[in-house]
């Protein structure tokens, strides 16, 4: 089979291993001459980067690059990041990373035409309808995780550093107009970080298969999605340079994306003031959660899991036979079974329980969960208590 397509499914993307070199005719497709490449200081100083601008100043496109952002991105990255595009008249972004480039790229691109502040924009309400549709830049995503699928998503994470929360800012413009997603770009992840952001794309589709809204596309491709994990996720950390594996986790990362337009949950709930808080890695945080935030909602999922647990080829078809492979797997790909391997504090229960409560990842959970829920599964979570 060969692992290549162009798709149209939640925008254009280019799928397939060496297409990166397509990058300069896609900035001609979208009129950009002048782009702002956005990405992180480590990608930044490595040869993939200075490839793409290779290929870009070859075609006679004038292209800067902006890498001043943390790995948790703050307001600030992004109002630097809108200052380095006027200064240099671009016309366009090209944004490249995993989730937090990517995520500051969107948000760049969004910002750059708005006369309103950032938080003005928070995925709260109506807040959306005040952008300034004809002011958002045009935007490529270049993934080069295989986690977050940000680059098929509506919305950038960004922290709030006054208010010490992840705040999520929404609009529909905000999508990438291309997805260019080259698997060899994703070959020189550390497998620590194929770990962790492998099960991020896990939970992406897992939480939008478990949430109770009715949208029977993305169950669909949920289920697919949770599949392609099972499948490759453990060949992809075992040899980061298996394009195959590379290709179909990147793919699954796409699909959680796409999928979790159905709802999110507990997990992501916690993971996002966790993150705000201690500045801890999202998928990481995610992928230790999991199983609590499983054990918690057994009621309402251990018949969803019991069809899943069919379909991706477990041989005990039941909840725990899900729960244990789910176990089994962080164990194979070295992730910490609790909060506090990862330095997680007891004492901050109450204020993460309430946070957690108040994330809009909440609103997905499959069963409706108050903050001391949340409360009692973080410190399950920290002390390592399943039962």
């Amino acid at each position: 089979m060969q692992l290549q397509g162009n798709w149209n499914y939640p925008t254009s993307i280019r799928f397939g291993a060496g297409r990166a070199s397509e990058l300069p005719a896609l900035c001609q497709q979208l009129g950009m001459r002048r782009p702002l490449l956005v990405t992180d200081p480590g990608l930044a100083r490595l040869p993939l980067i200075a490839k793409l601008l290779e290929y870009l100043h070859a075609a006679g496109l004038e292209t800067t690059v902006f890498s001043d952002m943390r790995p948790n991105p703050v307001g600030r990255d992004v109002y630097a990041g809108i200052h380095a595009y006027k200064e240099g008249r671009h016309d366009g972004v090209i944004a490249v990373g995993g989730g937090s480039a990517l995520d500051v790229g969107k948000a760049i691109a969004l910002m750059v035409g708005q006369d309103r502040p950032l938080w003005d924009f928070e995925d709260v309400g109506d807040n959306w309808l005040r952008v300034n549709v004809a002011g958002v830049a045009p935007t490529i995503a270049i993934p080069t995780t295989a986690g977050t699928g940000s680059e098929v998503g509506r919305a950038s994470l960004i922290i709030d550093e006054e208010d010490h929360r992840k705040v999520i800012i929404f609009h529909p413009s905000m999508l990438p107009r291309l997805v260019l997603a080259d698997p060899e770009l994703t070959t020189g992840l550390p497998p620590h970080l194929t770990a962790a952001t492998g099960i991020d794309a896990f939970v992406h589709n897992f939480e939008a298969y478990c949430s109770p809204f009715y949208h029977p596309l993305a169950q669909g491709v949920a289920l697919e999605g949770m599949k392609l994990v099972h499948d490759w996720l453990p060949a992809a950390y075992a040899d980061g340079h298996n394009i195959e594996a590379r290709s179909h986790m990147l793919a699954a990362s796409i699909m959680g994306a796409t999928a979790f337009q159905k709802g999110l949950g507990g997990v992501h709930a916690l993971a996002h003031p966790i993150g705000a808080v201690f500045d801890t890695h999202h998928g990481l945080a995610n992928a230790i959660l999991l199983p609590y935030v499983m054990v918690r909602n057994r009621s309402a999922i251990a018949e969803r899991l019991t069809a899943a647990a069919r379909y991706i080829g477990l041989s005990d078809c039941s909840f725990d036979g899900f729960l244990t492979w789910v176990l089994s797997l962080r164990s194979e790909l070295g992730i910490p079974h609790t909060l506090g391997q990862i330095g997680i504090p007891l004492e901050r229960a109450s204020e993460i329980g309430r946070m957690a409560k108040a994330d809009p990842s909440d609103g997905g959970n499959p069963l409706a969960l108050q903050a001391a829920d949340y409360s009692a599964i973080y410190l399950a979570a920290v002390e390592g208590r399943l039962s």
